[in-house]
Parts: C-alpha cells; structure tokens; sequence
C-alpha cells in the first residue's frame, strides 16, 4: 500500500492507503476526522468541504493522490473552543446555523475565501457559498456572519 503525506491541520500526517480512494473516506475512515460530512458523494452539496492550500474542496470525489504533500484544513483545524475563528464567532452572532449539516463545509468556503480575499463583497460571498446547500435556508444570516468575520479579522 502506498504512503500518502500531507499536512493535516497543522500536523505532518502519513496514510498507508490506496491512493484512488476519497480524501474524505480517509478523514473520517482512517483518521477520525468528523467535520466533513458525506452529504451527495458527487461534489454537488458541499458538506464534506475542506480547504487544500487556500481553496475550498469536496473531499468526497477529491483522490488521495491529489493532496500529496499539500496542506488540508478542515474544521477540526480552523479554531477551537477556547479560540474560536472569527467566523465561528460570527455565525454565532448572527445565528447563521440552524441543524449544523452544512456549516462546517460553509466555513470552509467561507475561511478559503478570506485566505485569497480578505475584503469581500457580498456577492464574493455569495459567489463562494454558491457551492454550499443549506436546507435550513439560512443562507442570508450565512452571508452576514462571513462579512461580519471579515470585517473583525480586517480590524486586527
């Protein structure tokens, strides 16, 4: 079996994995990685979203082999209890969440986008989120806590 590295959430991490499998079955098969969700396994809904470099990914059709010595973040690694991100923060605030599905792969499209632009619009919101399904139809209150995020990481 091949050995796959990249750095996951900060840690160097090897896998012994075939290299045709789902960087998502990986995180959450292998590694226990629970954030991104399985929602449509065809990259079509966005609850399994990571970011790879500084771009938000469906790891549920992206091949292990693709992510080789790459740098991944999932929820897990975007803040903590103790030190929340500023977008965790802000969709508190602005009660962005409702079931919870969705949101972590929304956050990861939503911390992607500020990685490359650190002043969005609404519609650069909009645009990046566009990928993301919320059945909950917080989809407004979703565009304010990253404008709301972005505005508080600018002020730092």
């Amino acid at each position: 079996m091949p050995r796959i590295r990249f750095r996951l959430n900060g840690a160097e991490t090897t896998v012994d994995a075939d290299p045709d499998r789902s960087l998502l079955d990986i995180l959450r098969g292998q590694l226990g990685i629970t954030g991104p969700h399985f929602g449509c396994g065809a990259n079509e809904c966005g609850a399994c979203n990571v970011i790879v470099g500084d771009h938000a990914v469906a790891a549920c059709d992206t091949p292990l082999w693709s992510v080789a010595d790459k740098n991944i973040t999932t929820i897990e690694g975007l803040g903590s209890p103790q030190r929340p991100h500023p977008l965790q923060r802000a969709f508190i605030a602005e009660q962005a969440l409702q079931c919870g599905y969705c949101v972590s792969g929304v956050l990861m499209s939503a911390a992607a986008l500020l990685m490359r632009n650190p002043n969005p619009t609404g519609e650069d919101v909009k645009a990046a989120l566009d990928r993301n399904l919320c059945r909950c139809g917080s989809h407004n209150r979703m565009v304010r806590a990253v404008l709301h995020a972005a505005a508080e990481m600018q002020a730092r």
